[in-house]
Order: structure tokens, then C-alpha cells, then sequence
């Protein structure tokens, strides 16, 4: 019987620590089968943030390193510049990339650093226990807002993409999700279109991924899915928010 549907080679067959229903591993998925498609297996180098990520590396069969928490930016760029035929990308969560991590990311987007950002936004600190994050939701409850996030003590939530989609060094910033079949496809072409952006030298390039987080959102899988697409799409849109002109 011819197999038609197998793991990618960039990806270890192995357990993942993430919780059940977690979205994390449909990403750790694409971004392997793109690996595995542009032909880079012996030459991408992750960089794992720290979060429900921070394992990351264990996935993927490829070179990789761990950040401090938030400074995966950093490390990328070391890693680029001298190493500048590898894909190099760094997986980070809201937490690490939206909060501690957001001076690296915006100073390496605003330099151009040719790296690409995995980036997964599920509007909630995971790791931890479900604290409020820079992207929580106006009104979302969470073990540090129990009675919902409000704009007098907590501030609005961060569009990163936004942000940095502003920033001349940004040559590829885009928005997705994988709350259903056809997301997942057209998450999949935005990350390989990011690493080809990367590998073509024409700047920075950062896919946010919205992801589910059904453990601290306290919703069982397809309920956080839901969630996702009826309250986090509607704030983060998604779509392509900047692409450099020699991309088109």
C-alpha cells in the first residue's frame, strides 16, 4: 500500500509535551514539511524561545539552539551573519516575543536581520499557568484578570505584526491562523513564502500564527478553536501586512 500521507523528515517521531488539543505541533509540522520541501534539511537552524516552546528544539531534526527568554532575536542574528546560507528561524511565543522579547524583535526588524519569526500568539501566557499576556484580549479572563482584561488597569493588547510590519527592515510580515483545514494550508504557504523571503536576502520576515491554548482558556480542543475564530480573528486579522516590493 502506497503511503500518501507521512511524518516530515525534518520532524522526530517522538511525543510531544504539549497538551492535548494545543496547536503548537501543527505548526512544528508546516514549518518542517516546508524544510523538507525547499530542500534545507541539512541547512536550517532553529532558534527555541523560552514557553511552551522551550522544547522546541527536541522536535526538529536540524541544528538548534536555546535563547534566554526573549532574546532569540539576538541569538538569530549572530547566527545569520556569520552563517549567512543557512535558514535560520526562531520559534517564540506572545510571551517571550510580545513581552520581554520585544525590544530584540523590533531592533532586528528594523535592521533587516535576514532570519524569519515563527511567531504563536494564543493570547495568554501557557507555561506559566495562564497569565495575562501583551495580546490578551480586551475583557478576556485569565488568573491575573479574573474579572476580565480592562483598558484602565492592563492597557490594550499588542499587535506585534502591525508594529513591525511598519519598520523599513521588514521585508515579510503576515498573519495566520490554524483553527481549521483551510487555515492550516494557508498557514503553510506564508511560512515557506517567509523563508524564501529570508533565504532571498531581502530583509526581516515574521509569520504570527494564531494559535489555541484550550488548558488555560479552559475550553475543551474544538471550543478553543471556535474561541479563537469568533474573538481573536476579529481583533488580529488576518492576511499579509507587508511584503517588500522585490518580493511581489
Amino acid at each position: 500500500m502506497e503511503k500518501v500521507f507521512t511524518r516530515p523528515n525534518s520532524l522526530k517521531d517522538m511525543p510531544m509535551h504539549y497538551c492535548p488539543g494545543c496547536t503548537h505541533g501543527i505548526v512544528h509540522r508546516l514549518v518542517a514539511e516546508v524544510i523538507d520541501e525547499m530542500d534545507m534539511f541539512d541547512r536550517a537552524i532553529a532558534v527555541a524561545s523560552v514557553g511552551c516552546s522551550v522544547f522546541a528544539y527536541e522536535y526538529f531534526y536540524c541544528d538548534a539552539y536555546q535563547a534566554s527568554h526573549g532574546r532569540a532575536p539576538a541569538v538569530a542574528t549572530g547566527i545569520k551573519r556569520v552563517l549567512p546560507d543557512r535558514l535560520v528561524f526562531t520559534y517564540q511565543g506572545d510571551g517571550d516575543l510580545a513581552s520581554i522579547g520585544t525590544g530584540e524583535v523590533v531592533h532586528a526588524a528594523a535592521r533587516g536581520e535576514k532570519f524569519t519569526a515563527i511567531y504563536i500568539n494564543n493570547a495568554i501566557y501557557g507555561m506559566t499557568g495562564g497569565q495575562m499576556a501583551p495580546t490578551s484580549l480586551m475583557g478576556q479572563v485569565t488568573i491575573t484578570t479574573p474579572y476580565g482584561r480592562d483598558r484602565e488597569n492592563n492597557g490594550f493588547p499588542v499587535r506585534m505584526s502591525e508594529m513591525l510590519a511598519l519598520l523599513d527592515g521588514s521585508a515579510y510580515v503576515t498573519r495566520v491562523s490554524v483553527h481549521s483545514p483551510a487555515s492550516v494550508g494557508k498557514a503553510k504557504k506564508a511560512i515557506r513564502k517567509a523563508f524564501e523571503v529570508q533565504m532571498a536576502g531581502l530583509g526581516f520576515s515574521i509569520v504570527e500564527v494564531l494559535s489555541s491554548c484550550p488548558t488555560n482558556w479552559g475550553l475543551p480542543p474544538l471550543k478553543a478553536l471556535k474561541w479563537l475564530e469568533e474573538n481573536m480573528i476579529p481583533y488580529y486579522p488576518l492576511g499579509e501586512l507587508k511584503i517588500a516590493a522585490e518580493v511581489v
